[in-house]
Order: C-alpha cells, then sequence, then structure tokens
C-alpha cells in the first residue's frame, strides 16, 4: 500500500509544511511506503499552454513531469492533499495540477462518454485533503460557497474516481495560539490514514 502527497504550499516555515511534516512523521511512525510530490520545489509550471492543450484528447504532453505525475496517480492506494485555501478554493498551482495531469484516455485518470466523466483512478481507495485558512471553518462552509467540499471533493476528486474522501482543516491560522497549532499537528501526527 502506498500513500501519495501533494503538498502544494512555496514557503518552508509555513504552518502547511509543518502539517507535512506531522503527515510523514505518522507515515513512518507506521511504517508505511509514500512519495511526496511538492509542486513549487519541484517547479511544475501550472500553465496550459496552446502545445498541452493540442495534446490533451490524446492523452499525451510535452511536460515530463505530467508523465512522472500521472503514474504516481495510478501506482498509490491512498491520497493526501496538503495546502492552503487561498480566496476561498485550492491554490492556483494545484488546479494547474489538474488541468494538466488529469488526461483523457482509457488507462489514464478519466474518460468521457455521453453520461459525463468517468475516473480510472479507482485505485485510490482513500483521500484526504488538509487545508489551513486565516478565515474560520464555519464561515468557509457556510457563507463563502465550501469549494473545497461541494466542488473539489464532491465533483472533481469523485469525478476522478477516488474514493473515501475526508476533509481536516486548521481555520482562523492568523490569529490562532502556539498550543492550538501544536494541537492540530498532534492530531495529524496520531490520526490513522488508511
Amino acid at each position: 500500500m502506498t500513500t501519495l502527497i501533494i503538498y502544494c504550499h512555496p514557503y518552508e516555515k509555513s504552518f502547511n509544511h509543518a502539517v507535512l511534516e506531522a503527515v510523514t512523521d505518522n507515515l513512518n511512525n507506521i511504517e508505511r511506503k509514500y512519495q511526496i510530490i511538492d509542486l513549487y520545489a519541484e517547479h511544475f509550471n501550472p500553465i496550459y499552454d496552446q502545445e498541452e492543450l493540442r495534446l490533451f484528447h490524446s492523452g499525451q504532453t510535452h511536460d515530463p513531469l505530467v508523465t512522472d505525475y500521472l503514474a504516481l496517480l495510478k501506482e498509490c492506494s491512498s491520497i493526501i492533499f496538503i495546502m492552503p485555501l487561498w480566496w476561498n478554493s485550492i491554490p492556483g498551482m494545484l488546479k494547474g495540477f489538474i488541468d494538466k495531469v488529469m488526461k483523457e484516455g482509457p488507462g489514464l485518470s478519466h474518460t468521457i462518454s455521453k453520461t459525463g466523466v468517468h475516473g480510472e483512478l479507482t485505485n485510490i481507495k482513500h483521500t484526504y485533503v488538509l487545508t489551513s485558512s486565516t478565515s474560520p471553518k464555519f464561515y468557509i462552509r457556510f457563507f463563502s460557497g465550501n469549494a473545497i467540499k461541494h466542488v473539489f471533493m464532491n465533483q472533481t476528486l469523485r469525478q476522478l474516481g477516488m474514493h473515501d474522501r475526508h476533509w481536516l482543516h486548521f481555520g482562523g491560522i492568523t490569529n490562532s495560539s502556539l498550543a492550538r497549532r501544536k494541537k492540530y499537528l498532534q492530531k495529524i501526527s496520531k490520526y490513522q490514514f488508511k
């Protein structure tokens, strides 16, 4: 069983990086194999250029990272996304990852028929989305449209075939105490990722 971590934050002293460290400590403690895609550190280019779009329907790409990332997605049984919420949704870098890496075609990430999108990533049995934000979670859920739950998790990830989706969120980070942050990181370091 392999876990794929998709980490999306540019600053290594961020709270999101502390979450990444808590997750990897957790997985190391239970001797779970994992791989990390660090989108910023790997200089992933999220821009969909003309050539990439031309190749889309053939399932091809001219970006070698796209090929590597899609192979990792096809090999894992669990996935963990770690990211901040920026303007109530996923960062542009992660949106570019979804746009470019999720290729249409048999054996890729999805196929399209007259009845809609059919996910090919059914090997991913457990999906975790770990986010943080300046806004408290109740505000995101009830006043800003809850794009993470309604769009990213219940539409995009579901359409790609990812199962058993869970959202763990740390809200109000700007005004949070060190004790509250440590408590959350402890929770993550002991969380039972499947």
